[in-house]
């Protein structure tokens, strides 16, 4: 997250570029064959992109580098790839048909100190098996409930691998399987503009209720997870604890949240841990349905489906996770450290949400990115009310081998 002063800047958490007709069951390409059980196209794009070329999809990485045990952090298993190439303020331009509109204002905002370095493209997205099972089974019987604002007959992953909406999209993100448990401890930072920053410790639980094994939106108690969260410094923050009910459908049963106040040394209902109230310490540079890049009930915003692009984007960011790598290393005045960053070229699928009449959002359109073979967004750009870009935010991606996800 950076200082509210700076415009544009990455939020710190955490075919040939021409959109294609969306798929349908009915006509076009089948699960299984030319498309993966997520959905993905299975070939890669050849060779005749200037700007890089996507492989086919051979099954993800799920192999486990000699020596790496549980509770390790997570090795490069492309450690030994070097750039193909390097995009900068000097040749933004020629990649702009592959870079989102919140990309480019990046190398317009720092074109002295941003830039990409473009890797090979590694399909590693991986899931188990019956994550894939699964994924086939929903996209026969998934549906949207409550106007979009739930699902129903889908179990343990991404319900519509063959999206005909932006709604259908956005909740293969928010579906999608992330194994059943995670505890984790984390540091978030709010630069100031010169990249001086506070480091906040927070810890976190999430227990995936729909994920889980045998799981489904019929048997979940219209629980999707639930989620603990605690600030453990600095001392003015520490003690600060949040506890979160999400739902499936958010029609029938909005999120429920509990915050703990150290200072008030009482619980107290929170319903305000929604939409574009601010996140958890973040200096306001968060909204709380950002976290995850989007969550919560999707009913403030019209979602449009733009469809199936190449995009450069992040992936495979091993570096950027590498214990030896600490937080002055990484953060840089107005951005994050280029060099820990890695670029690849890649599929994904663009919706649209724009802010419905009659409601009201910080953010007024937010411009979407998925990645095609696991469904989690990779670029967002968020426009403020009067058409400009506010703030773009990036994930930074790995895959968990030994799960693997």
């Amino acid at each position: 997250m950076l200082n509210r002063k700076i415009v544009l800047g990455l939020l710190l958490l955490g075919a040939i570029g021409l959109v294609a007709t969306v798929p349908s069951a009915a006509d076009g390409p089948e699960l299984g064959k030319e498309l993966t059980a997520m959905g993905a196209i299975q070939a890669g794009n050849g060779s005749g992109s200037k700007a890089g070329t996507i492989p086919p999809w051979t099954g993800g990485y799920n192999t486990i580098p000699a020596g790496w045990k549980p509770g390790d952090h997570y090795v490069d298993p492309f450690a030994s790839d070097k750039p193909l190439y390097k995009i900068d303020g000097e040749n933004y331009q020629k990649y702009s048909k592959f870079l989102s509109a919140g990309q480019v204002a990046m190398f317009e905002r720092y074109p002295d100190s941003w830039y990409m370095n473009v890797y090979p493209s590694r399909r590693s997205a991986c899931y188990p098996e019956d994550i894939y099972k699964a994924a086939l089974e929903n996209a026969e019987t998934a549906s949207l409930t409550a106007d979009g604002n739930g699902v129903k007959d889908c179990r343990r992953t991404s319900p519509f691998p063959m999206p005909k909406s932006g709604l259908e999209v956005l909740w293969n993100h928010m579906l999608r399987y992330r194994g059943e448990v995670m505890a984790r401890t984390i540091g978030q930072v709010a630069p100031t503009p010169d990249g001086s920053f506070v480091m906040v410790r927070i810890e976190e639980q999430v227990m995936w209720r729909y994920n889980r094994e045998g799981m489904s939106s019929a048997n979940s108690d219209n629980i999707l997870a639930k989620f603990y969260q605690g600030v453990i410094s600095p001392p003015r923050l520490a003690g600060t604890k949040l506890h979160v009910h999400e739902s499936l459908d958010q029609a029938q049963e909005p999120r429920k949240a509990w915050v703990y106040s150290a200072g008030l040394r009482r619980v107290r209902r929170a319903p305000q841990v929604a939409f574009d109230n601010p996140g958890t310490a973040s200096d306001g540079q968060r909204t709380n349905d950002q976290f995850d890049m989007f969550n919560g009930s999707p009913e403030r915003y019209d979602w449009k489906l733009i469809g199936r692009q190449e995009m450069i984007v992040p992936y495979n960011c091993y570096k950027s996770h590498n214990a030896e790598v600490d937080p002055d290393q990484m953060i840089r005045a107005g951005h994050l450290n280029p060099d820990l960053l890695r670029y690849e070229h890649h599929r994904v699928w663009k919706v649209e949400a724009t802010v419905k009449s009659g409601t009201s959002h910080l953010y007024a359109k937010r411009v979407m990115h998925f990645d095609e073979d696991s469904w989690q967004p990779l670029v967002v750009d968020q426009y403020d009310n009067s058409g400009k870009i506010w703030r773009v935010s990036e994930a930074y991606p790995i895959v968990y081998y030994d799960i693997p996800i």
